[in-house]
């Protein structure tokens, strides 16, 4: 049978963790294979690639991958330069990719992993069996590999989380498919734009996508006469609706949330709280537009388009026959889950964490980057080159390298408060956030002054 020392360490997904992990165990003496379901480095990036990200090329720069590129000739774009999804792939990501060389494979996906020779059920001599990893190729053909350990760092973009509040998709919302849209806006091309100008569109969600989408909106309505948004919150307006402004530590994280507070003021949305939407149906006498129902049965009508934007969660449907610790509600390895949980309050920072916080009862197995987020949000490029430096270091036996986590992240600014993380109509004591707007039927509110009660 074939060493593990002999075989490679499988990276899942060619984004901006998985080419780092590849780095970090190239430059252990390692060998690495990505495999990436996509036709180029950073596919997933590349579909966000008109939206600005909030961290500098500082902070967006691994620091293994840029002593890899360094032979090449490639040079480090300015650190203090907010770039573009399509500038991150196309000026960091491909070009790492291509310094991997023939590290990286695309066009492959994978479509499940298990140790050789034993389902999830067997015990019997399990850990010393490499890994098994089903491939399957663009033109239909399959594969099966050995890896001496997997690294799965496919993200979450995928699968983007549903319309319906209770996380399951509303009734409806297939049905009504083709006006129901994922992800934000790009209105610099010319198709999307005239989808949303003039349009009524709502926009559903709290996070920073949803204030990006509402700000692309807010500035489109001013060109053009009848744009608008109905923002779809499910909580209710309090200090930490819009983010941490100027109190944030990534500037243009705060300015997001400051851009989507204006788009309120200035009459371009108008923001619906306490609303939990159970259904889509077609409103108006001719059943031209859209309502969306909520589940105590009230409507926000006349609606053309609506962008849903209630985070994302991993896909876990080749990972069956491994054995996984995961929290019940996250989805996240289950010794990282309580330093991110968005239920507890999360003002300050993300406690370092590394190769302790993200094993396995599958030994030889890690959850990377957003995927290892499960469903939590508010995941930094920062955090995952330092968890793949850590699994690294311990994948190539330097254990004292693995347990010296060593992380500063910036100040959010914001937190979730205390209790439930989104509903409305529950006050917590003790909470740094202020008191949530008590909300027992929808309300549509003009904000005409800076929310109080933020904290951080």
């Amino acid at each position: 049978m074939t060493s593990a020392t002999d075989l490679p360490v499988l990276v899942i997904g060619a984004g901006p963790i998985g080419l780092a992990a590849a780095a970090h165990l190239t430059d252990r003496g390692l060998d690495a294979l990505v495999v990436e379901a996509g036709p180029s480095a950073g596919t997933a990036v590349r579909e966000w690639g008109h939206v600005r990200l909030f961290s500098t090329w500082a902070e967006l720069v691994d620091p293994a991958a840029e002593k890899l590129l360094a032979p090449t000739g490639w040079t480090r774009p300015d650190p203090a330069v907010y770039p573009d999804g399509a500038d991150w792939a196309e000026q960091y990501l491909q070009p790492l990719a291509d310094a991997l060389g023939d590290k990286v494979r695309y066009h492959t996906t994978v479509t499940g992993v298990a140790r050789a020779g034993r389902d999830r059920v067997v015990d019997s001599d399990r850990e010393n069996q490499p890994f098994t990893v089903h491939l399957r190729h663009a033109d239909g053909r399959e594969e099966r590999i050995t890896a001496a350990a997997v690294i799965d760092a496919s993200g979450t973009w995928t699968t983007p989380g549903p319309l319906g509040s209770d996380g399951l998709p509303a009734l409806g919302e297939k049905t009504h498919a083709e006006r129901i849209s994922y992800r934000i806006p790009d209105l610099t091309d010319p198709a999307v734009r005239a989808r949303y100008a003039g349009k009524r569109t709502a926009v559903v969600g709290s996070g920073a996508s949803a204030f990006t989408a509402l700000a692309a909106l807010a500035d489109l309505a001013q060109a053009e006469p009848g744009t608008h948004a109905v923002w779809i919150l499910r909580r209710g307006i309090t200090g930490s609706t819009f983010g941490g402004g100027t109190a944030d530590q990534l500037p243009a994280r705060g300015a997001l949330g400051l851009a989507a507070k204006a788009a309120v003021e200035n009459g371009h949305a108008s923001a619906l709280t306490g609303f939990r939407t159970a259904a889509v149906e077609t409103s108006g006498s001719s059943g031209a537009t859209l309502a969306l129902v909520s589940e105590d049965g009230h409507r926000a009508d006349d609606l053309d388009e609506v962008i849903v934007l209630t985070g994302l969660r991993p896909d876990l449907s080749f990972l069956t026959e491994l054995r996984l610790g995961l929290d019940e509600r996250l989805q996240a390895p289950t010794a990282l889950a309580p330093l991110i949980d968005p239920n507890q309050h999360s003002c300050g920072t993300v406690y370092p964490h590394g190769v302790n916080e993200l094993s396995h009862p599958e030994k030889g197995v890690h959850l990377v980057g957003t995927k290892s987020y499960g469903r939590a949000p508010s995941f930094l490029a920062l955090t995952g080159y330092e968890q793949v430096r850590s699994i690294a270091a311990h994948l190539a036996g330097d254990h004292d390298a693995a347990q010296r986590v060593e992380l500063t992240l910036p100040e959010t600014g914001v937190c979730g408060g205390v209790g439930l993380y989104d509903q409305p109509d529950t006050q917590e004591a003790g909470g740094c956030c202020g008191d949530p707007v008590p909300v027992t039927t929808p309300v549509t509110i003009s904000l005409s002054a800076p929310a109080g009660g933020g904290c951080c």
